[in-house]
């Protein structure tokens, strides 16, 4: 195909991507933290009380995460049978909530942890991501996935969910269509996997590190891991914390490889003009929360270590509680995003490629934690 043939091509394509979103009224914005505040609230009594209404041993097993999650979906139903979800959906700050959560979950996590774990997870990290992506991007190629599409799933099912995605569609400049459809991809996939994965690596016998490593290197949303790792049990949260944030590192690496690819290979652009200022792509896609959760961590513990028991107390009162009711929203707010309608917008294909990619990213991920984290320890 001859350049200008493709410059006219992408150029509505590139016009719909970078189209300005409509301005945020406030006070449905308002309105829908609301809703989202309340839902959090409805999630934590119903945590504290229905066990205690019935006389079932697994019901007094349900985390926090299961009452989330379906409160949101409930109440994303609702919303969109009042005709107001896109009124209120601003609101919805899912990656807000859980990045606040992780930062105080880093003040809880003794530094020690990281720096110990940090080895296995990032040689877990550069395998999986790597494996993982080619892997979608080659059975995508297979069901003839359009190229911007593949790009947005690989990255998604290989680092960290819909963060990934969206970081990819400013590389490949996707339209919102496709970042819509990626995304609920991710949560369809990411719900059933706080539950199955917990499941799984108590019948599989893991230890709590070993499964940690495992939830945090496959499941694609940095919420949806922390919602499976509570579920397993502290030390399996902080090692998946570890594991995914290490992963998350690896977003902006993606990204500048994908503006590249794009701009020389699909785009057909002069390299110098491709390279300039991948420096600074590299650092606007960075995740810098992650430095944020660092150190946390390391004010955390030197704060605990210079206070003893009674910071410990502390952080047990009141961090941890406000850690988790960050989760909560996080969770509340998945819910409420999920949306079936746009699956239906790019058929068939899509789904059966990240179907495969998440069980080939298991079973990796499986075998990688298992060999890497066999003898750790918290």
């Amino acid at each position: 195909m001859a350049i200008k043939e493709i410059e006219k091509e992408e150029q509505p394509k590139a016009a719909a991507a970078s189209e300005a979103r409509e301005p945020i009224n406030y006070g449905w914005a308002a309105v829908g933290l609301i809703i989202v505040i309340g839902l959090g609230f409805l999630t934590r009594f119903l945590e504290k009380n229905v066990p205690g209404w019935f006389e079932w041993s697994w019901v007094k097993s349900i985390e926090f995460p299961v009452y989330a999650i379906i409160v949101g979906l409930i109440g994303g139903t609702i919303i969109t049978a009042l005709g107001i979800r896109e009124k209120v959906a601003p609101a919805f700050q899912t990656e807000f909530f859980i990045k606040t959560g992780l930062v105080l979950l880093g003040a809880s996590i003794n530094v020690s942890v990281i720096v110990s774990a940090a080895g296995p997870a990032i040689i877990q990290a550069l395998l999986l991501v790597t494996g993982v992506f080619f892997f979608t991007w080659w059975i995508a190629s297979v069901f003839k996935v359009d190229h911007k599409l593949r790009a947005l799933l690989a990255t998604a099912v290989s680092i960290c969910g819909v963060s990934a995605a969206i970081a990819a569609a400013g590389a490949v400049r996707a339209k919102r269509e496709q970042i819509a459809y990626a995304a609920t991809l991710v949560i369809l996939f990411a719900l059933p996997s706080i539950f199955v994965l917990p499941w799984l690596a108590g019948v599989l016998g893991l230890s709590p590190e070993v499964a940690g490593a495992w939830i945090g290197g496959n499941i694609d949303t940095t919420a949806a891991v922390s919602a499976a790792g509570a579920i397993v049990g502290e030390e399996a949260l902080q090692v998946a914390s570890v594991v995914k944030l290490t992963q998350n590192v690896l977003i902006g690496v993606v990204a500048v490889a994908l503006t590249l690819y794009f701009a020389l290979k699909i785009e057909r652009k002069d390299a110098t003009e491709a390279r300039a200022g991948v420096g600074k792509a590299l650092w606007e896609r960075f995740p810098k929360f992650v430095l944020a959760f660092i150190v946390a961590s390391i004010v955390g513990t030197l704060y605990l270590s210079n206070l003893g028991e009674g910071a410990t107390d502390w952080v047990k009162s009141v961090v941890n509680p406000l850690r988790t009711y960050f989760l909560i929203l996080a969770f509340v707010s998945i819910g409420l995003e999920f949306r079936v309608k746009n699956l239906r917008q790019e058929g068939w294909r899509p789904v059966a490629v990240f179907g495969a990619a998440t069980v080939f990213n298991i079973l990796l991920a499986l075998g990688l934690a298992s060999l890497l984290f066999a003898n750790f320890e918290i």
